[in-house]
């Protein structure tokens, strides 16, 4: 019985965490009502460092994202559709990397290391929806440059602020719509012990590895709707892409080549980043053994150095969005 119980308490995929005379404590629980972010384990400097660099780099994206969407706000000549979804896109990073930072950091520093079960589904179906939803935008992105720069003389009448803002409410609207299954179903997961999330947040492989309930239909669930979100405004982001190239390469002048091939290099770069690492990470039949190793990718991805490095991007690799930064600087 013994061997037995110490070969169950082996097998479970956090088992590392704890030993068996906890696990032995925790079997007697029914359902556990809180969790413990585990964050990343090491000494109070390299902690504090973590916190220092998360605090810097947050209030830099927060900024950044804010001084585009004033930008777009103040400058009647970026009142277009590409500004628009850009605006959107920046509304959304703010809040999604809001969603993880400020509660990362409270893990890390120790202050803030407890989350109650239904916070932590909230904000496992906020951060996926808001996911969700940039997959949507960046496929609309994609698909109003192919409108700009396949079809010039009809753009204005094809993509207008109607449209526009059509595109922009379905791709909010279907992003929190579709996981709303996937958070419904794992609110029904049992959690029985123990309740340490290998993350600094609530993330759906984590969440499984806990489960101590059958959790194959929230995988199932959570692979189809990673085909449905991701793969299908990746498949409609790259045929786009290919008509693109296909039109870009048919001009004949060198400069207007490079013109036309200016207004979407900036999303272009964003969107093989984004895409990269969303497939790696949820694009899969079942949760990976390694949670580690999904801390240091959302690290890249969701939380710091990614969202930095977009409103760069789209800002220096933007000669309309530089001549009014240079414009503002001017006036003041």
């Amino acid at each position: 019985m013994m061997l037995y119980e110490e070969s169950l308490f082996r097998s479970f995929p956090l088992a590392e965490l704890m030993d068996l005379c906890t696990w032995r404590d925790m079997e007697n629980m029914t359902t556990v009502q809180e969790f413990i972010l585990l964050g990343f384990p090491g000494t109070w400097h390299f902690r504090v460092s973590l916190v220092v660099l998360f605090a810097l780099m947050y209030s830099l994206t927060v900024t950044g994202y804010a001084s585009i969407i004033a930008l777009v706000w103040a400058n009647r000549n970026l009142h277009t559709p590409m500004y628009f979804f850009l605006c959107n896109l920046s509304f959304l990073e703010i809040w999604y990397i809001t969603g993880i930072v400020p509660k990362a950091m409270g893990v890390m520093l120790g202050t803030s290391q407890t989350i109650s079960f239904r916070v932590c589904i909230l904000q496992l179906f906020f951060l996926l929806s808001l996911g969700s939803t940039e997959c949507f935008l960046l496929a609309v992105m994609a698909y109003d440059r192919y409108l700009a720069i396949c079809y010039p003389l009809r753009y204005n009448s094809l993509m207008n602020n109607v449209f526009s803002a059509q595109l922009a409410l379905g791709s909010w609207l279907g992003g929190f719509l579709i996981i709303s299954l996937l958070a419904f179903l794992t609110s029904r997961l049992t959690f029985c012990g123990p309740k340490v999330i290998n993350h600094f947040f609530c993330d759906i492989d984590s969440c499984l590895a806990l489960s101590c309930t059958d959790t194959r239909p929230v995988e199932l669930a959570t692979f189809l709707i990673s085909i449905i979100v991701v793969v299908v405004s990746c498949v409609v982001t790259l045929v786009s892409y290919m008509y693109i190239i296909s039109t870009i390469l048919r001009i004949q002048s060198a400069q207007g080549r490079k013109k036309a091939f200016s207004t979407c290099s900036a999303h272009l770069t964003v969107v093989t980043v984004w895409y990269g690492s969303i497939i790696f990470l949820y694009v899969k039949p079942s949760a990976q053994n390694s949670l580690d190793l999904h801390k240091f990718v959302n690290i890249f991805n969701n939380t710091v150095v990614t969202p930095l490095l977009n409103p760069f991007i789209y800002t220096l690799r933007n000669k309309e969005v530089i001549q009014a930064l240079e414009k503002a600087f001017q006036k003041k």
